[in-house]
């Protein structure tokens, strides 16, 4: 796992320049003395999202970036990697920034390292402004580096990361912060988790599966239990519901689900949260062989119930289905799943908006206050039960699919909750996983959405689990 404190933080600099955050309207004499009226002739208005450069006797003297206080988000920040010149600079706000924006500095360092983030196979890419990380900022340190371990796996091509290789990442990921971890493969995989065997069957690349149990040092034997889940497709082709050329472009992509997963127990361990932690991440390939699942097979869970193939290419949430039992039959807290479930989750909402689909109101809007007030936003579709006749098969218990061209997002969800246990708190993410574009704090490529709220939410249901709230 890649450490953004060795490519782009320093722990001091002497002669570091200054970026000065500030308010839209803030008087910047003081900061600036005579430049100050220089560069509001050149510039006018300082304007939200702008980074303004001011120069010296010897080039870029120091750097003014101009912040909306009214909202928080962490990646804006990505704007002073890419827009600062080269060399070390450190943070500086005033008491006005302060007051309004109390986590500043530390929003300022992540969404540093959000967006001088980089990748390139087989060597490491150069980044040549480096922030100075104070004592204040060092807590964020985790959620850098979840951000980039979730990047650089959903980044990585499939030919070097299939499902072994994934499972071993992971394993080595949680195991460094003493989590006791397995990888199960072979016989004792199709055993224990059918429906998902089903669908790795097709791939030279047998199926893995990663299971790990972890517990705070502050947690007691019977502290609440988080259950996380995330499907690790590292290819889809779409089995015998081959998907176009152009459908698999990015289907590297396909295991973001395990990477998000991943990537928040790495911030809970690492933050030694007091509760006890379950991770399963099903490591798979969806492929085409004599061996793949066909249309119309009737597949066993290991729930018992039947599930009838009817498109190959909804296979992640048969991946999710034996997860979810097994951990449901540790009586966890709450379950917590991640997937690129769905693409009409994509035409409800976009790229940048999660669906989270949940089954308790209050845990719901946890998620949702969470992410709006972090700039990390996920948007919640409804588990309506209308759909859920959908369904049925008249030769199996369920279809994976429906016959319906409406509501796939929903429908996907409705089957996943046929697998969790009614008195679990439950919650689905039907993530993208990737930012189409660059801008400020999220690279072209990769992405952990929702993580920064995600790892909020926990804290706060820890909170309210303790009667902290």
């Amino acid at each position: 796992m890649r450490n953004p404190e060795q490519f782009c933080l320093v722990q001091k600099a002497d002669k570091a320049r200054t970026v000065h955050i500030v308010l839209p309207d803030q008087d910047l004499t003081g900061l600036l003395g005579p430049q100050a009226a220089a560069l509001l002739e050149m510039a006018g208005q300082p304007q939200c999202g702008r980074l303004y450069l001011v120069p010296g006797g010897e080039g870029v003297a120091k750097a003014v970036f101009v912040i909306d206080a009214t909202r928080r988000d962490a990646a804006r920040f990505g704007a002073l990697a890419t827009g600062l010149p080269a060399g070390e600079w450190q943070i500086a706000s005033s008491e006005p920034v302060r007051m309004l924006c109390p986590d500043i500095e530390q929003d300022a360092t992540l969404g540093f390292c959000m967006g001088a983030y980089r990748f390139a196979v087989g060597h490491d890419v150069a980044f040549p402004t480096r922030l100075v990380l104070t004592d204040d900022a060092r807590a964020v340190l985790p959620l850098a580096q979840a951000t980039w371990l979730g990047r650089d796996l959903i980044n990585q091509p499939a030919n070097l990361l299939g499902p072994e290789e994934l499972a071993e990442e992971a394993a080595a990921v949680v195991s460094a912060q003493g989590a006791v971890c397995e990888i199960i493969t072979g016989e004792a995989l199709t055993m224990a988790y059918p429906c998902l065997s089903a669908v790795g069957a097709g791939s030279d690349r047998p199926a893995q599966v990663v299971k790990a149990q972890w517990r705070g040092s502050k947690a007691p034997l019977d502290a609440p239990l988080l259950s996380l889940v995330g499907k690790g497709v590292c290819f889809d082709t779409g089995g015998y519901d081959i998907k176009p050329a152009s459908g698999m472009l990015r289907m590297k992509k396909d295991m973001g689900g395990a990477a998000l997963m991943l990537a928040l127990a790495h911030v809970i361990m690492a933050q030694d949260l007091p509760i006890r932690l379950e991770l399963r991440l099903g490591c798979v390939e969806n492929s085409i062989s004599g061996h793949a699942m066909r249309p119309g097979d009737i597949l066993t869970t290991r729930a018992g119930l039947t599930v009838e193939v009817g498109n190959t290419d909804a296979e992640g949430r048969l991946v999710l289905s034996d997860l979810l039992t097994e951990a449901c039959e540790q009586q966890p807290e709450w379950v917590l799943d991640a997937a690129t479930l769905t693409g009409a989750a994509r035409v409800a909402l976009g790229p940048d908006l999660p669906a989270l689909f949940c089954n308790n109101p209050e845990w719901a809007q946890i998620f949702l206050s969470a992410g709006a007030e972090l700039g990390d936003a996920m948007w919640q579709l409804p588990l309506w039960h209308g759909y859920d006749a959908w369904l049925c098969r008249k030769n199996a218990h369920l279809g994976n699919v429906t016959d319906k061209p409406m509501a796939g997002a929903i429908t996907a969800a409705l089957f996943l909750q046929h697998f969790v246990e009614p008195t679990v708190k439950w919650a689905h993410i039907d993530t993208y996983a990737w930012n189409d574009s660059s801008i400020p704090g999220r690279p072209e490529g990769g992405e952990t959405l929702a993580l920064r709220a995600l790892v909020e939410a926990t804290l706060r249901m820890i909170n309210e689990k303790a009667g902290l709230s």
